[in-house]
């Protein structure tokens, strides 16, 4: 599988490096903590949708959202895609909380305890994978690599004998200790090829891979709670799984580096993969834009009182909440100009349809995302609902 990482002066890959490292530090610095805090819940649940869609599995963010409540449908299938969802969520969770090993997310250790995590939370139906060939089920065991052969599209991984062999040279390329930040960056998009080529597991290399790189943007102090490569991925997926394909070819020739596969696909996947992470980020950057998000709620909240859905006062709380982060329940009589009870009755009725939230009934109270603002609040974040 060598060359395991592209040249860096190749294709501008070291200005994309620069670029992602510059423009990811000016984004996390915009918000306040809090507000981030809360966004980070919308969008851990937005990076397990676009990682359910590339595998194929179209779960709707209701569906999520409910399941988040452990509210699950009583139909088997969808119940079980509602699983595999909180499953993803929970993982991302101790990512985000830095529970996590400590060893590089670019390493064997890490991937195993990885797919342990998810596979773990999984229903048992869907730790069962069909041998296209025989028919035969296959059992997945959380945690533990293949012993068998597969399969997945024109390529054929590594035999299963050969796994500890291939996943030490993983180990070996991408040690951090060994790597500039800039080439450790370019390891987080080579490593998620490399990864998804040797294929260590019957099932759940994609989302593996994508929680890896999700992990090392975030060890490298590039990724944040308030963007998902993800979104970019499933977003262009024809064009990610032909950059996938593309580098599991060999080399192609005297001009396409000296290891076995192609130097040139790499460098292309490698800058398909940064590009994407940089559009990810500005896309993030202008949905939270400060002004234009405020405009946005304000807009829903006139048309909501104007229907009798909220009550009036509302939007400034709102606008605080995402001003300063949280502010004391005692603050609604000043922000509101009425007096307490109906100051009161405004905050009760912001809390009651989760506007706001807060984490004890005398607690500051910080702005919640409900799932019917979506939509409306952050344009794009989701594909558009039929």
């Amino acid at each position: 599988m060598e060359p395991m990482l592209p040249e860096i002066g190749h294709a501008d890959l070291g200005d994309l490096c620069i670029d992602l490292v510059g423009k990811a530090s000016a984004f996390a610095g915009k918000l306040n903590p809090v507000v981030r805090q809360s966004v980070g819940h919308l969008v851990r649940s937005m990076n397990c949708y676009y990682s359910n869609l590339i595998e194929g599995h179209n779960t709707h963010l209701r569906d999520i959202d409910r399941a988040i409540a452990e509210n699950f449908s009583s139909e088997p299938e969808k119940r079980a895609l509602q699983k595999e969802a909180v499953a993803h969520i929970e993982v991302q969770k101790i990512i985000d909380a830095v529970h996590d090993p400590k060893c590089s997310p670019l390493s064997k250790e890490y991937i195993l305890w990885l797919h342990k995590e998810f596979c773990e939370r999984l229903p048992e139906e869907l730790l069962w994978v069909n041998n296209p060939d025989t028919g035969v089920k296959i059992q997945v065991n959380p945690g533990m690599m293949r012993d068998g052969m597969v399969v997945v599209g024109k390529h054929i991984p590594p035999y299963p004998e050969n796994l500890d062999c291939f996943m030490e040279r993983f180990n070996e390329a991408y040690a951090p200790e060994k790597l500039s930040k800039t080439t450790w960056i370019l390891a987080s998009a080579a490593a998620h090829h490399r990864l998804l080529w040797i294929h260590p597991f019957y099932d759940g290399n994609g989302r593996v891979a994508r929680l890896m790189s999700y992990a090392t943007l975030r060890r490298l102090g590039i990724g944040s709670e308030l963007w998902s490569v993800a979104r970019g991925l499933a977003r262009n997926v024809g064009t990610y799984k032909k950059f996938l394909e593309a580098a599991d070819e060999p080399r192609r020739g005297d001009l396409d580096g000296r290891g076995t596969l192609s130097h040139e696909a790499l460098v292309n996947f490698c800058v398909f993969f940064l590009q994407t992470c940089l559009d990810q980020i500005d896309f993030m950057e202008n949905l939270l834009d400060f002004k234009t998000l405020s405009e946005r709620i304000r807009i829903y909240v006139e048309e909501e009182i104007a229907l009798k859905r909220l009550p009036k006062g509302s939007y400034a709380l709102l606008r605080e909440a995402l001003l300063v982060g949280a502010f004391e329940r005692g603050q609604a009589k000043e922000l509101t100009g009425y007096k307490e009870r109906m100051a009161r009755d405004v905050l009760a009725d912001l809390l009651k349809k989760r506007f706001l939230v807060s984490d004890g009934p005398r607690a500051p109270v910080r702005l919640g995302f409900p799932i019917d603002v979506v939509e409306r609040w952050f344009p794009q974040l989701y594909p558009a609902t039929k």
